[in-house]
């Protein structure tokens, strides 16, 4: 029998070719850890209220790990449902309008958990093109015929939806992380209404953002609590916390309850972040202008980049979208940006389905009208050639 030394054979060389190639690409991707402090300012993160640092969130957070522990102990249906969860349940539902929710360890969790806990061998799931990859894993995970609809085509759902014979859901982002663009909820809805469907809605970009005092783009389009109506969400972005939550009918977060993978097996989420999204959710219901404010940085960043030659998608929420020229110019942008002080995502392939490569900012609802400017002049001074329409 032959024996193998480590130094016999590299059972990993083909990752050289993959790192190869990514380079060649521009595709590289590296982490950065963050000091807890920085001078750059943050248009980068989605923390779109500017609650991270909140003093009642933060507050919310250690008065949560000081009374409960730093952690949740177990899974939710063993030890780690504490009467914090059950709160946040109550209020989160209450807030968004459902009769119902579920907390999670995350919003990728929570995704996973609806797609795939609604659907099954003999379901069709119809999904926009450009969802969340937590969605088109659900997709993967549940086993169910997949098709995938042009991005925001409520027409190409609906015929899809009447053509197949079955028990089917429509699942759709709420906002597009991407772009920042809104789906056309109104639409699906009256499709799945037809066509005896369930609609699935990742709200994370929605919360906080869209819908009276930033309830959501449900609450905004008048599907929140409507009986074939889901949502998912997210704690980690308006909410500035972490975590995950599906709401819809009561008998749909039972039916959660007993068959999620995803939150049956998972470690509930730790108090401090229950916590936080709590105090955070209580401190957006006495605050709601937050919500209008963060729609309103959006539009302005859009129209003063606009304005000097720069193309934008137009921001339906708080993600405001900048075209790059290629990955390497979207790369080297946003690393100018950070050395000029900006901070500011960049997307490239395989993040983005349509393979343009972009500067994604966040306006924050705590911008102010002069740190507005200074991200302005620094993107606009930093665009690589091909980036501003002389």
């Amino acid at each position: 029998m032959p024996q193998h030394t480590p130094e016999s054979a590299d059972v990993f060389a083909w990752i050289d070719g993959a790192e190869q190639a990514r380079e060649q690409a521009g595709l590289v991707r590296t982490l950065r850890p963050r000091a807890s402090s920085s001078p750059l300012l943050d248009l980068a993160s989605n923390d779109y209220l500017g609650l991270s640092r909140h003093p009642e969130t933060v507050r919310g957070a250690r008065e949560a790990a000081e009374l409960w522990g730093a952690g949740a102990t177990g899974s939710r249906l063993v030890t780690g449902t504490t009467e914090l969860h059950a709160e946040l349940e109550r209020e989160l539902a209450d807030f968004c309008g459902f009769e119902a929710a579920l907390v999670l360890s995350s919003g990728y969790a929570a995704n996973l958990a609806a797609v795939t806990a609604l659907s099954d061998r003999g379901t069709l799931v119809v999904s926009d093109a450009g969802n969340h990859a937590s969605i088109v894993d659900g997709c993967r995970l549940s086993r169910a015929e997949t098709a995938v609809v042009p991005h925001a085509d409520p027409e190409a759902a609906r015929k899809t939806l009447a053509a197949f014979e079955g028990r089917a859901l429509l699942v759709s982002d709420s906002v597009f992380s991407v772009d920042g663009d809104a789906a056309p909820l109104a639409d699906h809805a009256a499709a799945c209404r037809d066509e005896g469907a369930a609609l699935v809605v990742d709200d994370a970009h929605g919360l906080g953002v869209l819908g009276e005092g930033g309830r959501g783009a449900l609450h905004a389009a008048g599907l929140a609590g409507a009986p074939g109506v889901v949502a998912t969400l997210t704690l980690s972005k308006s909410l500035g916390s972490q975590g995950g939550a599906v709401l819809g009918p009561a008998k749909v977060i039972r039916h959660l309850v007993n068959t999620a993978r995803t939150f049956i097996f998972d470690t509930g989420l730790a108090p401090a972040a229950a916590g936080a999204a709590l105090a955070s959710l209580r401190l957006l219901r006495r605050e709601p202008e937050r919500a209008g404010r963060a729609r309103e940085v959006s539009a302005e960043l859009y129209g003063r980049l606009t304005a000097a030659g720069l193309t934008a998608a137009r921001p339906d929420a708080a993600v405001v979208s900048v075209r790059a020229p290629s990955a390497s110019a979207a790369l080297r942008w946003a690393a100018d940006c950070r050395e000029a002080g900006l901070s500011v995502g960049c997307f490239r392939p395989p993040s983005v389905p349509d393979g343009i490569s972009r500067l994604r900012l966040t306006a924050r609802a705590d911008l102010t009208g002069d740190e507005i400017t200074r991200a302005v002049e620094t993107i606009l001074r930093t665009a690589p050639a091909g980036a501003v329409d002389r």
